[in-house]
């Protein structure tokens, strides 16, 4: 398993002191109702009482009569609550282990708790083995109203348009390596792109990182960065590089196999930092890299 997977597990962790409102998939603080002798019975509002097992009492539990709790169902598909920590909540995204496959059912995941979470066979699209790890969304199944995971990552992902801002800071994980970069689940909403010379040493499927806006591009992908500093510094310089080329005709005589002194005296950065901007401006085709220069590219309409 990788360094850093699931290093924050509940990042959307939202408390709900309620009887009325259980949310089955998440933690809820719910009001002890009586103790009897398989444990506490919390006041589950519509959902009738919920059994606490009693190897999870607490001293707090026992002087405030509330119970901060993970809600699910057992194996006899009976509403159960738990102290234990699961490595995901429903509406969240994980890596999780395989711990056992039922061919005509699905795979069984390890997130956590002492019912393993079922990923059904409908929900993943290639093959998995004992030991594999898998990048799934955590929900309700709408026909049986039980939690399961599904590994169709991308059907779960918001397609409307983000509303972040460049350079704000976000979870990640990794869901997959492309030919261009990394591609993240951003929050557990959106899909993202951390480009390969944006990244010293390898990622890896599965890893959890934060990492922070780049540009939502017209086309509506999002570019992300994992390198706070690196934001700062080629965000200016993409816009001191566009300025220069208004300034001088839309030609500069630099681009990726220029001499490192000559970007130094001209842009006052490194190489490497003049590569990264003119790389960026070329992927949201604001510029062409030809064999003598950079040309900045015309609007739609402009003579």
């Amino acid at each position: 398993m990788p360094t850093g997977t699931n290093w924050l597990p509940f990042p959307s962790r939202v408390i709900q002191v309620s009887s009325i409102m259980v949310k089955i998939g998440r933690f809820n603080t719910l009001r002890v109702v009586h103790e009897a002798g398989p444990g506490f019975f919390l006041d589950g509002g519509e959902l009738g009482e919920i059994l606490l097992p009693g190897r999870f009492r607490t001293l707090e539990i026992e002087a405030e009569q509330l119970a901060d709790v993970f809600v699910y169902r057992d194996s006899e598909d009976r509403l159960i609550a738990t102290t234990q920590t699961p490595l995901a909540q429903v509406d969240e995204f994980a890596f999780l282990r395989v711990v056992s496959i039922n061919e005509r059912v699905g795979a069984f995941l390890d997130w956590g708790l002492d019912k393993d979470l079922l990923l059904p066979k409908r929900e993943w699209p290639g093959s998995l083995q004992m030991g594999d790890h898998v990048v799934v969304r955590v929900r309700v199944d709408e026909r049986t109203n039980r939690i399961v995971a599904s590994a169709r990552i991308d059907y779960y992902l918001d397609n409307t348009p983000a509303c972040y801002q460049r350079g704000q800071e976000v979870r990640l994980l990794i869901a997959a390596e492309t030919t261009l970069g990394y591609k993240a689940i951003i929050n557990d909403e959106h899909s993202g792109l951390i480009y390969h010379s944006d990244v010293n040493e390898p990622l890896v499927v599965g890893q959890a990182l934060p990492g922070y806006i780049l540009r939502v591009r017209p086309d509506e992908k999002i570019d992300l960065t994992i390198h706070q500093s690196g934001y700062k510094r080629i965000a200016p310089l993409t816009e001191e590089i566009l300025e220069m080329l208004r300034d001088r005709a839309g030609f500069l005589p630099y681009h990726d196999k220029s001499p490192p002194a000559g970007i130094q005296a001209t842009f006052g950065v490194s190489k490497k930092a003049f590569k990264q901007a003119i790389g960026a401006l070329f992927k949201e085709r604001r510029i062409t890299i030809e064999p003598d220069g950079i040309r900045l590219v015309k609007p739609a309409g402009k003579p």
